[in-house]
């Protein structure tokens, strides 16, 4: 690739460096999204958690026709329908407001979550092609994965922000955000639509995929991991969902203040990204999933036996009785503070956890990547799960039991069992 060529790709890079933080910020504007769905049509806590649920339930219906249509289609024109499909899914979002209808949020929702799992597919990838590959490529990765985290960050905060008062809040408060993400979502189509795109390099499989998957699954280490990952996403989401409504409908503070302390979470899983990267050559995936796997379940455990009573300060937007935004400290929960810096655990688990899966796979690897995007869905069964203990115990410190098992889990696959026991089998 020349100089000339790369300086062409300017704008498509560009374009994939914003979808990958779209992925976050489509994905965290379901769970702020539940409070306002638990407010205005007077539901459940476990039935405002599936506009999360939709979402994440989608990745189990598209992973594997994902891949499939990668192979059919190529990246560029992947992209061009995962982007098509996300702006239905935000519109449709954007008429259950008008309509008041919770059906409506739901299914745009999971229209939505196509959309996510299929641009999860695409945009690692294209971004290391649209690099030249090597340093290069991997260092646009990086920089689409902090732009991911920051996305994470800013969502919460500006709903929280739009709604103000949660007793009055309604879909159409926020519908400056799905403005913005169709938005986005319309320029980089026309942008990608109108590029000459590289395709990335993959080779044709030999094999039948119904084979590969197979011969993935007779790994241990591998199906354990893919367990892990199901986890994982459960965890990540669950544990500042369900937080930032306890500060609200728990502990009484305002939205305002409680999706800046939810967007903190994903401010620290930026901080946390970026060191695991810095240290990503001289610690190994192992140790720093069991590591930062035993650091969360003793953060979980403070947060469920420590006293609401007990608070601390935290820099916050916060709003006045006439509705004037101004920046300062705000007094919350220690509880949430202990959970706010789980996302320092969580932000390199991902990375730790697919590390030691696929490790020895070697032909299997594309079939492993695939199954690995079906279990996402555990970002919306396990949070949906919390908030059904919610419902049940009537306490957020109860449901975050799932969060301590979970965990515990992830602190097993590290210590045990993610070691290959199956290096007899070919995978040339």
């Amino acid at each position: 690739m020349t100089k000339n060529e790369q300086k062409n790709y300017t704008l498509p890079i560009i374009m994939m460096v914003f979808l990958f933080g779209m992925i976050s910020f489509v994905t965290n504007l379901a769970a702020p999204m539940g409070k306002i769905l638990i407010n205005q049509f007077g539901v459940s806590t476990t039935l405002g958690s599936l506009g999360n649920f939709a979402n994440f339930i989608a990745y189990a219906v598209m992973g594997i026709p994902g891949g499939i249509m990668l192979q059919r289609f190529g990246y560029k024109k992947t992209a061009l329908i995962a982007i098509a499909i996300g702006i239905i899914g935000v519109f449709i979002q954007y008429l259950s407001g008008g309509a008041g209808s919770f059906v409506v949020y739901l299914t745009g929702a999971f229209v939505a979550g196509f959309s996510m799992c299929l641009l999860n597919m695409v945009v690692n990838p294209m971004l290391n092609t649209l690099g030249g590959g090597g340093n290069k490529g991997n260092q646009l990765i990086q920089v689409g994965g902090s732009f991911n985290s920051v996305m994470g960050t800013i969502t919460p905060m500006l709903v929280g922000a739009l709604v103000g008062e949660l007793t009055k809040a309604n879909i159409t408060d926020v519908y400056p955000v799905l403005y913005i993400a169709m938005g986005v979502f319309a320029f980089a189509f026309i942008v990608i639509a109108i590029s000459k795109l590289p395709e990335p390099h993959a080779e044709k499989a030999k094999e039948p995929l119904g084979a590969l998957i197979t011969g993935a699954l007779k790994f241990r280490h591998f199906v354990l991991g893919a367990i892990a990952i199901f986890v994982y996403v459960g965890v990540e989401v669950g544990t500042p969902m369900y937080m930032d409504q306890w500060l609200t409908k728990g502990v009484g503070i305002s939205t305002t203040i409680s999706g800046f302390v939810y967007g903190t979470y994903w401010f620290l899983m930026l901080i946390g990204r970026l060191t695991g990267a810095a240290i990503g050559k001289k610690v190994s995936s192992k140790t720093m999933l069991w590591a930062t796997s035993a650091v969360g379940l003793l953060l979980v455990a403070l947060a469920m036996i420590s006293s609401v009573d007990s608070k601390v300060n935290l820099p916050v937007l916060q709003q006045d009785a006439v509705g004037a935004i101004s920046f300062g400290l705000a007094q919350v929960p220690v509880n949430a503070l202990y959970l706010v810096l789980v996302g320092l655990c969580t932000s390199i688990m991902w990375g730790g956890i697919f590390n030691l899966a696929v490790e020895g796979l070697g032909k299997y690897l594309a079939a492993a990547s695939g199954i690995f995007m079906v279990l996402v869905c555990g970002g919306g069964i396990l949070p949906t799960i919390q908030g059904w203990l919610v419902d049940l115990t009537s306490s957020y410190q109860i449901s975050y039991w799932v969060i301590i098992v979970g965990l515990a889990y992830l602190l097993f696959y590290a210590l045990v069992g993610s070691k290959n026991v199956n290096k007899d089998i070919p995978v040339d």
